[in-house]
Order: C-alpha cells, then structure tokens, then sequence
C-alpha cells in the first residue's frame, strides 16, 4: 500500500443508521485525529455501510488517495462461502457500493470448512492482475487454517482479524499458564499470537472495548469494577481517557497490533486516540490484565 497505514482503525459496521453528514463528520474526525484506515465488510449493514461511505468519497474528489479503505467477504446468510464466484461477486459487489476501482485490503471473513484454497488463490490472483485489490488477508483464522492457504496463494496474507481486548484476553491466556491444568492453559487458537508474529501478519484486534462475544462494553460495567478503577486511574496520570488506556493496553504488545475502534461519535473517536501517547510500562500493561479478573500462575 503506498499510504502508511495508521495503527487505529475505523470499523464501520455502525454506520448504517448515520445520514450522510454525519458520516461525513466522522471520516473527517478520523482524518483528523490522524486515522486513515477504514474497515468495512459486505455484510455490515446489508451492504448500507458501504454504499453510505462510498456516497461520502463520491462527493469528495481526492479523499480516496487518503484513505485505505478495506472490506471482507465470506459470509453469507447461514453458511460462509469462499468460492471463486463468490469472491469475485463480492468485491464486484464492494467496489460498486463504496464506488471506488479498487479497495487496499481484502479479508476472508470467517473460516469456511468447505474451502478449496485453489480456488481462493484463483480469485485473489485475479483480484490482484485486475487491480481491484491490493493486499490480502484473513479475520478470525487459526494457524494451521491460514497455512492452508498459504500454501496455494502467490500472495502474502497480511492481516489477520481477531477479538483481543483487556476483557477478552485468550490470545494470550495459554502462553502465559503453560503447562498448568487449569482452563486459561488450554490453547484455543493453535498459538494464534505467536505465529502472526513468526510470520509478519499484522493482528488487527477487533471489539477492542468489549467483553465475550458482542455482550457488552466493560467500560462503566458492574462486573469488572476492578478494571475500571485501574483504567481510570491510569487514564488520570497520564490525562486520558480510560478507553485510551484500554487501547493503549493493546497497542503496547510488542506484537505491533492495530487496534479497530467501531465508534460512530467522533468526540469519542478522538478520546481513544489518545491512546498512541500512553505509555504504559510492564508494571502496569500486567495489572491492567490482572485487573480483568486474570490470574498469573
């Protein structure tokens, strides 16, 4: 990509309930604040968060040079689907929407067990030769999973899209209760963090505030008081905010994580990114996670 790409993200799955002009208002925030990495998908409000943005570039000669724009597909209503045709129809589908020629980055949504990785490398290849995509990569996929399709694709996969946050820790729960019979020992994802950083492919932590899967904000939240009062009080020292804190907690793995913040509100937006100016030491990266309700062994 000949832009470089900002370690905050701009997720737009909420945006399909937003006008025109505060859309607008929010991908000027973001430009604003420093952030030009934007994150869609196709399925992101059937397709309404896409075309939203995409009336936006329109209306704004110049911007798409700005910006890196990237959309996933894969999944479908009640199966996932990494067939040639259907990759190749979605993107078609993308760009008319986002009404741009091309998107920086393509993400294979979730993991289709039926996926035949010649396939997928035909698609990417002909993506690619097209000019309608220029980087690859993968969200919520597994070691061996991406192996897979390494194998096949004359591309580089370069991202890979996973749920990390303070609350949300099983990326890195195994590797630090190794060899323990307790449940954090027990390895979820094949070692997902390690290999990606073996391999060079950019985590991109999604849901960065959240708690399980899309239950809820821990932010304020009664059950993790403990985390809040040391979020708080960090954010205090260091005059942020407490999501700041909990971004920065992310952006402070030597993984070089890029975190995607779903924020429609662009005062909030510029609250979290703040976070690229916190300075979190070990002492505190460890209490934040002890905080969460963790347990070092």
């Amino acid at each position: 990509m000949a832009l470089a790409e900002t370690r905050i993200i701009l997720g737009c799955m909420r945006i399909a309930n937003l006008d025109i002009a505060a859309v607008r208002e929010l991908i000027d925030a973001s430009l604003a604040a420093g952030v030009n990495f934007f994150d869609h998908a196709d399925i992101y409000g059937g397709g309404r968060c896409e075309e939203l943005f995409g009336t936006v570039l329109a209306s704004q000669p110049g911007l798409r040079e700005k910006i890196i724009i990237q959309t996933k597909c894969g999944i479908r209503r009640g199966f996932y689907d990494f067939s040639k045709e259907h990759i190749l129809r979605s993107v078609d589908q993308s760009l008319q929407r986002l009404r741009t020629d091309y998107v920086d980055v393509l993400l294979l949504h979730r993991p289709d067990t039926l996926m035949e990785p010649d396939e997928v490398a035909e698609a990417f290849t002909a993506l690619e030769e097209s000019g309608k995509v220029r980087c690859f990569g993968v969200s919520n996929h597994s070691p061996l999973q991406i192996e897979l399709l390494q194998r096949w694709l004359p591309q580089r996969i370069r991202f890979n899209q996973l749920q990390f946050s303070a609350a949300h820790t099983g990326m890195i729960d195994a590797g630090l209760n190794v060899n323990m019979k307790i449940d954090p020992a027990v390895d979820r994802d094949g070692g997902i963090l390690e290999y990606c950083r073996l391999r060079e492919i950019t985590i991109q932590a999604w849901s960065p505030l959240q708690f399980g899967f899309f239950d809820g904000v821990f932010l304020g939240h009664p059950d993790y008081a403990d985390l809040n009062r040391v979020l708080e009080r960090i954010g205090e020292e260091q005059g942020v905010s407490a999501a700041a804190v909990a971004v920065a907690w992310i952006l402070r793995h030597p993984a070089k994580m890029q975190v995607v913040v779903g924020t429609t509100k662009p005062n909030h937006l510029q609250e979290i990114c703040a976070a690229e100016r916190v300075n979190l030491t070990r002492e505190q990266w460890y209490e934040i996670y002890r905080a969460a309700g963790n347990k070092l062994p």
